[in-house]
């Protein structure tokens, strides 16, 4: 009797293929009657890389395609990293399961002979294509000359030396997964440089109606991480924003009780308002938006329609 084929959609850098890798290789543990098969689909965030991606527009830029193969029944799930995922789905998709958190937190590599973040000199050169990474850390050293970078992991920290930088920032998980922590320069506390919304944990995607793969794929779900994630992706919702604009939030659970700081920030770091909320983990999605309004009511409103080149938020919506 033929094994069942049970077909992974994912995109083809080296990250993304670890990620979909170790969800297959869990499959296989857990399933040994069934064959799991990866499908490499290249997304518009992959095809673009000679624009920052805050330039690019749209939301979905590196999951879009996937799903697109998941509605035409090529694929039977998709690994994301959640902080790719947009808050809406297409119909007839959802996120069914979010992984266990990797270590959320942003990390520099270092030019040699920099010790550490504060050891920067004067004017240092900065690279990162992420506008809430580019906003924490020119809010902490306005000094700082940032410099957008695409590609992969390795690509990025190779510009180190081709652009002559004094460092670059990327995120723990990624570097943790491809084994490249021996080149962390300094991990960056949240409390300095708030983490991207889903940052550290994966999505699984799946059709809704798809009853026998749904059961198959539902113990990747950890509940504590799919709590603040989902809090988190509740503030992104409620301010209308995508991967790519300087929104933070971070949910952190302890127990049954959840602390989600969000932030809003322009481009150049000088205006940023920031605020935390405690709840418990059952309220994860209500206090999301009640963070959210919190911010808009603390004037995040004029900052993100400046960003965003349009009046999203009216003044009754800071008031909300």
């Amino acid at each position: 009797m033929a094994k069942q084929i049970l077909r992974i959609g994912t995109r083809a850098s080296a990250l993304a293929l670890w990620q979909a890798n170790w969800v297959k290789d869990e499959l296989e543990k857990r399933y040994p009657e069934i064959e799991v098969t990866l499908t490499k689909i290249k997304t518009k965030g992959d095809k673009i890389l000679d624009v920052p991606l805050a330039m690019v527009g749209g939301k979905g830029l590196f999951v879009k395609e996937i799903q697109e193969a998941m509605l035409r029944n090529e694929i039977d799930i998709a690994v994301h990293s959640m902080k790719d995922v947009p808050t809406f789905f297409p119909e007839g998709t959802g996120l069914r399961c979010i992984t266990e958190r990797e270590d959320p937190r942003d990390i520099i590599v270092l030019k040699k002979g920099c010790k550490s973040f504060n050891d920067i000199p004067q004017g240092g050169r900065i690279g990162t294509s992420s506008l809430r990474r580019k906003a924490q850390l020119l809010s902490l050293r306005p000094d700082l000359k940032m410099l957008d970078i695409r590609g992969n992991v390795q690509t990025r920290i190779g510009k180190l030396v081709e652009d002559n930088l004094d460092a670059v920032v990327l995120a723990a998980a990624g570097m943790h997964r491809l084994g490249y922590t021996d080149q962390i320069g300094e991990y960056l506390d949240p409390r300095v440089c708030l983490p991207a919304i889903g940052q550290g944990a994966l999505g699984i995607e799946s059709r809704l109606t798809d009853d026998k793969t749904n059961a198959l794929i539902d113990f990747f779900n950890h509940p504590e991480t799919a709590a603040a994630v989902i809090a988190e992706r509740s503030v992104l919702s409620t301010l209308e924003g995508g991967c790519q604009v300087p929104i933070a939030a971070f949910g952190k659970v302890n127990g049954d009780q959840l602390e989600l700081t969000a932030l809003v920030s322009s481009c150049d770091g000088q205006q940023m308002i920031k605020q935390s909320m405690s709840c418990h983990i059952s309220d994860a999605v209500a206090t999301g938006v009640a963070l959210a309004r919190q911010l808009l009511a603390k004037g995040a409103g004029p900052i993100l329609n400046e960003v965003y080149g349009c009046e999203t938020f009216n003044n009754e919506d800071d008031k909300a």
